[in-house]
């Protein structure tokens, strides 16, 4: 059974943090937060990873990241830049802001060609987390939907499934300030509803009797897709440049191009919720708890030090 791809959306900027959190060593060897989602995707099955990165940084990147994987997982980069547009379309006059985490997707359309899982550069995931986007994935490779030009007529082709690994909300929040969530609601049939953005949460909004209890389900962008998704993201990336591309900050989420596909019955999503820890650099000032928490990973065997030990093919 080939094995899924792990697709890493690396090209934003931290505006709050003050630099590229994807080249900050945060582990006890050195190793970036980037580091542990690639190695924890090789050890649950991932066989090859694709970064989207801008072009502005791929020198420092490639040097810096991807070499050192050499030897333990196929690589490939490509780009997200303003530029790239449906045919026709133009960028609007004093556009600088990306155009979002739907677009970066859609721009990696043409290196995916297997069931594969998408992941932001900036976050520590956790081992269980890719070991259920493994598990969901190798399943639908062994049945893959058909792939057509043209989105799924509602009376056609049963929805493509895809899925979600959820984390609570209590174990995604930051000491140092307000963070914003997808809080997701899903059915009994532990299938995604909606993805409901809310922002300025802070750890003092949730508890008992608090506006949040904590136990929410939140999307942190830990998703598994198959190639199927891709038709109907480039409908809706062009219907979204129709109406919103002259805008100067408007941006094409990914969990929104998801919970509109869900929502007209083009697919499925699976919740996979998880206990695990998510840790994030948001703030400068979470740097020293993201490097004691790693150092504790490390102490208690959980991960090598190093984590990507020089491979004949890297020497």
């Amino acid at each position: 059974m080939p094995s899924p791809t792990l697709l890493v959306l690396a090209a934003g900027m931290g505006s709050r943090y003050g630099g590229l959190k994807q080249l900050d060593p945060v582990g006890p060897g050195g190793e970036t937060i980037l580091d542990y989602a690639v190695f924890d995707a090789i050890r649950a099955g991932f066989g090859r990873v694709v970064f989207v990165i801008r072009r502005d940084f791929a020198e420092a990147f490639n040097t810096q990241v991807v070499a050192k994987y050499a030897g333990h997982i196929v690589v490939d980069t490509v780009f997200q830049a303003l530029d790239a547009l449906p045919p026709g379309a133009t960028i609007p006059a004093g556009r600088e802001k990306p155009w979002g985490t739907g677009h970066a997707v859609w721009c990696a359309r043409d290196a995916i060609r297997r069931p594969f899982a998408v992941i932001g550069a900036d976050d520590f995931f956790g081992r269980d987390a890719f070991v259920q986007l493994a598990a969901f994935l190798k399943s639908s490779a062994s049945t893959p939907p058909p792939i057509t030009e043209d989105p799924r007529p509602e009376d056609a082709a049963p929805a493509s499934s895809f899925a979600m690994v959820g984390y609570r909300l209590a174990n995604t929040l930051s000491e140092n300030g307000a963070v914003a969530r997808g809080v997701c609601t899903a059915g009994p049939d532990a299938r995604l509803r909606t993805v409901v953005e809310n922002t300025g949460i802070r750890r003092e909004d949730v508890g008992p009797g608090r506006k949040f209890t904590g136990q929410e389900i939140v999307s942190m962008n830990c998703w598994a897709f198959t190639p199927a998704f891709f038709p109907a993201l480039d409908r809706q990336w062009r219907e979204f440049i129709a109406a919103r591309g002259g805008e100067l900050k408007s941006e094409f989420y990914l969990p929104e191009a998801v919970s509109q596909q869900i929502a007209s019955g083009g697919a499925s999503v699976e919740v996979r919720p998880t206990t695990a820890e998510w840790f994030g650099v948001t703030f400068r000032e979470d740097k020293p708890r993201v490097q004691a928490a790693l150092l504790e990973l490390a102490v208690r065997g959980e991960y090598p030090m190093p984590l990507f030990p020089p491979t004949e093919s890297a020497l």
